[in-house]
């Protein structure tokens, strides 16, 4: 670990791949475990890792948002620098570009938000024809001000959550659940808003189950291109437990593997047993 940080309701940290491939792709997601002190614990839990999407990936320093909700993420947001870190990837395959003549809407729903960091990142430096936005506002980088450029929507249950959408480098369109920031409603409220425009777009989209289930349906009614970042149990992270399957109109994918992001067009539903929280 080369650092760990409180982010409002949240945990970020960092670790050190050195070994690893310095530039994973966003949307790809590592396999994490502690250290020290895993396996047992409480209950007897947890044995195995929990995947994650990487935040942002620059030399060989990875950094992961977290939010400790059960024994695993609550081993790894105790962590702290120079405490030891396992971890396996860059796993599974990431995001696509968009498609031609379209622009990027990158909408994330709590820890969600946490894979269209570095995609955000790769759509900044991107040629001005695929994302690149030039001007600023109070340093901030602002999708409204560029035509061409991306949208950013994100969703939070509260204004705790939402200190997450910090660390992205344009000024986002925001909703809370209890409307403590931002919108009072979900960020399917927004995509609806920013798809009524007009402008021709792709949807990237990662998030709780009933979100994606939205934004696929919402996707479908209007005929725009969408890619979903999934998630389901995993035990491996790399196909051979069979654990993450998921339904699509094609028959069964490993999300490890053959995600986890799926364009949503193959997909029924987002909902299916055993899908995230």
């Amino acid at each position: 670990m080369t650092g760990a940080e409180r982010l409002g309701a949240y945990h970020l940290i960092e670790a050190l791949d050195a070994d690893g491939p310095p530039d994973p792709r966003p949307g790809q997601f590592y396999m994490l475990a502690a250290a020290e002190r895993w396996g047992g614990g409480a209950d007897e839990r947890p044995y195995l890792p929990r995947a994650f999407s990487h935040a942002r990936a620059h030399e060989g320093r990875l950094s992961f948002l977290l939010e400790a909700i059960g024994p695993g993420t609550e081993r790894l947001a105790e962590l702290r620098e120079g405490d030891g870190l396992h971890l396996v990837g860059p796993l599974g395959i990431g995001w696509r570009p968009p498609a031609s003549g379209t622009r990027p809407v990158l909408v994330g729903g709590g820890i969600g938000a946490a894979p269209l960091v570095c995609l955000e990142d790769e759509l900044r430096t991107a040629p001005a024809d695929t994302g690149n936005i030039d001007r600023h506002i109070d340093g901030k980088r602002s999708p409204r001000e560029a035509q061409g450029g991306y949208a950013l929507l994100l969703g939070f249950r509260s204004e705790a959550h939402a200190e997450a959408a910090s660390l992205f480098a344009a000024v986002p369109e925001l909703a809370t659940d209890d409307g403590s920031k931002g919108h009072r409603g979900l960020v399917t409220d927004l995509l609806r808003r920013e798809l009524d425009q007009g402008t021709p777009a792709t949807v990237y989209a990662c998030g709780p189950p009933p979100m994606l289930e939205a934004v696929r349906a919402l996707c479908a009614e209007q005929d725009v291109p969408a890619q979903l970042a999934m998630e389901s149990g995993m035990a491996c992270g790399y196909g051979a437990c069979f654990g993450c399957v998921v339904p699509t109109k094609a028959g069964y994918v490993r999300l490890c593997v053959d995600g986890p992001v799926v364009d949503a067009d193959l997909l029924e539903s987002a909902l299916f047993p055993g899908a995230g929280h």
